[in-house]
């Protein structure tokens, strides 16, 4: 494992960032074809997030594994179809191994001989979901010690963006309030990125579709401090940020 001892410490959202969500509806489409399957996965996502929200407005908690599945059912039920217990145990199970996406080992592998970023995993998932995620994975398995640290919300019993998980965040990679600046979140979720830039963080947006960025919440107060077209141009963003002791971004 990396040390914990470094300049720069980089917090990687999971799904949606490394992992591809879109990638389950390969296995949904063995049940309903492609086009269907695209659209439950793409309302499975939706609702998974939507569920996380809902709870942090209700100061209620369920853990991810219990929203995923949910949320899954409520897809189903909405385009009109149900599956047995097996196969949806079965999808379940699929989401713990997704793809993760092309630009994701060679930015990986170029911080594995960085001596001055400490990267860790952030995410909504369960410690299991996460590590089950990030070891089954045949791209990002013979990486996975590359990551410091997988630090789970679920510890906080909360979801991102509530500013209670970038503070256990900050906590658990060793760094104070006041030193915020010196952790960057990297993700392709701009409610993640608007978290993040709100508790003072930096915040790398990964813009894979190239369609900008066009969330206005808090107008250009929480925009992120870069928009990568991939992650394979991170390394040099933070490499940059690192040698020139630069954290106002």
């Amino acid at each position: 494992m990396a040390t914990q001892e470094k300049k720069i410490v980089v917090a990687f959202d999971a799904y949606g960032t490394l992992l591809s969500t879109e990638s389950i509806a390969e296995k949904l489409a063995e049940h309903f074809g492609h086009d269907k399957a695209q659209t439950i996965a793409a309302a499975w996502r939706k609702y998974q997030l939507e569920y996380t929200w809902r709870l942090n407005s209700m100061s209620c908690y369920e853990p991810f594994s219990t929203v995923t599945a949910n949320a899954l059912h409520h897809a189903l039920a909405e385009a009109g179809e149900s599956l047995s217990a097996a196969a949806i145990a079965a999808l379940m199970d699929a989401y713990d191994s997704l793809s993760v996406f092309p630009d994701v080992p060679p930015c990986m592998r170029a911080l594995a001989s960085s001596t001055s970023i400490t990267p860790v995993v952030f995410s909504n998932g369960t410690p299991a979901m996460v590590s089950n995620s990030v070891q089954r994975s045949p791209d990002l398995a013979p990486l996975a010690g590359v990551f410091a640290d997988i630090v789970s919300v679920d510890d906080v019993r909360m979801y991102k963006p509530a500013p209670e998980v970038y503070a256990y965040l900050a906590s658990r990679v060793g760094k104070t309030s006041e030193e915020m600046g010196h952790v960057w979140l990297v993700s392709g979720n701009p409610f993640d990125v608007t978290g993040a830039r709100a508790c003072g963080m930096k915040a790398a947006w990964v813009d894979r579709q190239g369609n900008g960025w066009q969330d206005s919440l808090g107008g250009d107060k929480w925009k992120p401090s870069v928009v990568l077209k991939g992650l394979d141009e991170l390394p040099k963003v933070l490499e940059e940020a690192s040698s020139e002791g630069d954290c106002s971004r």
